[in-house]
């Protein structure tokens, strides 16, 4: 079994999801978004990495699943986001967490069959794989569609040593 935590990183909103892998299969245990407050932003930074260090401390994962970087039309947006993503990294890595990356295309993939997978088609796949019931917020959705790309990397690493090392 192994927990991980997947993290949709946002500098007012960041989205976390965890599951558990079981013999068999994966197991819902928590989603929601950790609301960030402050007008400066040095202290937003804290708000995301502190609420970060809250939810491991809470859930006690083992694993993190981040959104890797990518380029904004605005620059400025995408530097922050950077910022968010690596304060949510840091809380991780702080609390001896394993931290994996990836690309918003491969987790579409993974999930829906199809890179260019619009948000609503990823929840609806989320809450079809985790047989959840009623509204999700989209932040808590993305993270545990992360969570759920880790979860599939872990099978084929576990199937297919060779290809994962």
């Amino acid at each position: 079994m192994s927990r991980i935590l997947g993290i949709d990183p946002g500098s007012r909103l960041t989205g976390y999801g965890v599951v558990e892998t079981t013999a068999t299969g994966v197991r819902y245990i928590a989603s929601g978004c950790i609301r960030v407050q402050a007008t400066d932003f040095p202290t937003r930074l804290k708000q995301i990495f502190d609420g970060v260090t809250e939810v491991i401390a809470l859930y006690q994962p083992r694993q993190m699943a981040i959104e890797q970087v990518f380029m904004h039309k605005n620059a400025d947006s995408a530097l922050k986001l950077g910022q968010a993503r690596g304060a949510a990294i840091c809380a991780g890595v702080n609390q001896d967490l394993a931290v994996f990356e990836y690309a918003a295309r491969q987790v579409k993939q993974t999930l829906v069959g199809k890179g260019s997978a619009e948000k609503q088609q990823v929840q609806h796949m989320v809450k079809i794989l985790l047989s959840i019931q009623g509204d999700m917020q989209i932040d808590a959705s993305d993270a545990l569609a992360l969570s759920l790309c880790h979860c599939r990397y872990l099978e084929i690493a576990r199937l297919y040593p060779q290809v994962a090392s």
